[in-house]
C-alpha cells in the first residue's frame, strides 16, 4: 500500500517530467498516474487511480524517471532565481488542487499581464472539496502564473509572480 507522502513525491516527479503516465506497482496495489507530454503542454496535468494489478516497475525505470525530474527541476529552479528580482509572489498556503476559474465555464480570475489589487481573488487551491480563495498579497502586474488549471499544488508552492507598483 502506498503512503500518503509516497504518492505525492510521485505525482511530484511526474509533474516535473512531464512525461505521459507513469504505472507503479507495490504490495498488489497498482497506481497510474497520467502526467502530460511535452506536446500537450497546456492540457491538464495529474489523474491518479488505485487498481489491484500484476503490473510492476522495475528499478531503471524508478531511477531513470527520477534522474530526468532532477535535471528539469534543478534547470527551471536556475531560471527563477535569475528572474526573481522586485517581484512579489503568491504561495499557496495548503496543499489541494489549483484552480484558475470559479468553474469549468467560467473565465480565469485573471491572467499574465492583468493589474491587480490587494486583497483580489487569483485562483482557488481545493482541499479536502472546500473551495480556498487565494487572494494577491500585493498590488501589482501578473507577471507568471506557475501552475496549469486543475495541478496539484504543495503548501508554498509558488503560484503567482506579481511586479509591484
Amino acid at each position: 500500500m502506498f503512503t500518503f507522502d509516497e504518492l505525492c513525491e510521485l505525482i511530484r516527479v511526474v509533474s516535473d517530467a512531464r512525461v505521459g503516465s507513469f504505472e507503479i506497482e507495490k504490495e498488489g496495489m497498482r497506481v497510474r498516474i497520467e502526467g502530460m507530454a511535452p506536446a500537450s503542454a497546456g492540457q491538464p496535468l495529474v489523474a491518479q487511480s488505485l487498481l489491484p494489478s500484476p503490473l510492476g516497475m522495475t528499478p531503471a525505470m524508478a531511477a531513470g524517471g527520477a534522474g530526468m525530474a532532477s535535471a528539469q527541476a534543478s534547470a527551471r529552479l536556475a531560471a527563477e532565481a535569475e528572474s526573481d528580482d522586485g517581484l512579489a509572489f503568491v504561495t499557496s498556503p495548503i496543499v489541494g488542487t489549483f484552480y484558475r476559474a470559479p468553474n469549468p465555464e467560467a473565465d480565469p480570475y485573471v491572467k499574465v499581464g492583468d493589474h491587480v489589487e490587494k486583497g483580489q481573488v487569483l485562483c482557488i487551491v481545493e482541499a479536502m472539496k472546500l473551495m480556498n480563495e487565494i487572494e494577491s498579497d500585493a498590488s501589482g502586474t501578473i507577471v507568471r502564473i506557475y501552475q496549469e488549471n486543475a495541478q496539484p499544488v504543495e503548501f508554498g508552492e509558488r503560484l503567482f509572480a506579481i511586479r509591484p507598483v
